[in-house]
């Protein structure tokens, strides 16, 4: 997916078990399994630092509660038309 991220993605990894889920279910493909190892002996995943459009799918496939964490970055409000012709920011 092109354009600015809408999100960012954080995991612990220590809690992460390497089962690979967020990686295979992420439909920006953003997440990846590490190369480094943690007290499980596992890969965990991490964040590549783009592309998150913030949609919270690996924390809802995650099965250990606590490894992933999904911040969506706020959005800039938008001008509407009022009459008149001027301006105002959408709620």
């Amino acid at each position: 997916m092109a354009g600015a991220a809408r999100g960012n993605v954080v995991v612990n990894a220590e809690e992460c078990k390497g089962c690979g889920l967020c990686v295979e279910s992420c439909p920006p493909h953003c997440l990846e399994l590490g190369a480094e190892l943690n007290a499980y002996g596992a890969h965990p995943a991490h964040y590549t630092g783009h592309d998150c459009t913030g949609c919270g799918i690996c924390f809802y496939c995650c099965p250990e509660p606590g490894s992933i964490t999904v911040y969506r970055v706020k959005a800039k409000p938008k001008a509407v038309a009022v009459p008149g012709g001027e301006y105002a920011p959408a709620l």
